[in-house]
């Protein structure tokens, strides 16, 4: 796989591939190869028992329908191509922005921001929200109360939080709040008597773009790792 982290990158990686694809193509036998042969072939061949002519006849249309085929492969090689220079080219365009992807952990960069999204099945009386550091350790415990079923949106910058647009009147138990690092969030509900923990998505920075050798884009994100690129739920402001 190939670390991508600009459109030159894109573009200079897909030339490398490119070139390897003509130097394979130039070792393939050609039309004027085969036609050699077949001449050769011909000069060569026993006066008293010539090749019939219907032989001739049909290794020149089996030689036809190969090139037609290969034809149909460079062109869509060729799309192919095109399509995944131009999927790189846009995901290379998130390096540097946030997207949110399904995680329990990320990186709270210095005067950042993280989102943390996720859904409430039914109503709670009480929802509330662990925030561990990278030792195990709990560091934060926010009590978000009594919630309707549906989405929870939650924006924490390591002093204050805010859930689905409104400040919560909850202030970090460290005095100038908590230092960028790589945390990891707990949400949990209380329904019907028991407590449920619920999935979460959160918001991580692109560092890199990541392209396989069969052309899959995924994210390196920080404090998250390496997630498709299909696996975004959201692109940031």
């Amino acid at each position: 796989m190939n670390e991508i982290s600009s459109a030159d990158s894109v573009f200079a990686e897909l030339a490398i591939s490119r070139k390897q694809n003509d130097k394979d193509a130039s070792q393939e036998l050609g039309q004027s190869a085969f036609l050699e042969l077949m001449i050769t072939q011909m000069e060569n061949q026993s006066p008293l028992d010539p090749q019939d002519n219907t032989q001739f006849i049909a290794q020149l249309a089996q030689f036809s329908s190969v090139e037609s085929l290969d034809k149909l492969n460079k062109n869509f090689d060729s799309f192919s191509d095109n399509f995944i220079a131009n999927q790189a080219l846009q995901a290379s365009s998130l390096v540097g922005r946030s997207v949110t992807v399904p995680a329990e952990q990320t990186a709270l960069e210095a005067g950042g921001i993280v989102n943390l999204s996720s859904e409430l099945p039914a109503s709670t009386s009480d929802l509330s929200l662990n925030i561990y550091n990278e030792s195990g350790s709990l560091v934060e415990q926010i009590d978000l109360g009594a919630q309707r079923q549906g989405s929870v949106l939650l924006r924490w910058d390591g002093m204050n939080a805010e859930l689905n647009g409104q400040l919560l009147d909850w202030k970090s138990s460290h005095d100038e709040g908590l230092p960028p690092a790589n945390y990891r969030f707990e949400l949990s509900a209380r329904i019907d008597g028991e407590e449920r923990a619920l999935d979460t998505a959160l918001s991580a920075n692109v560092n890199s773009v990541t392209v396989a050798a069969d052309g899959t884009l995924a994210l390196n994100l920080a404090g998250i790792g390496t997630v498709s690129l299909a696996d975004v739920k959201q692109f940031n402001e």
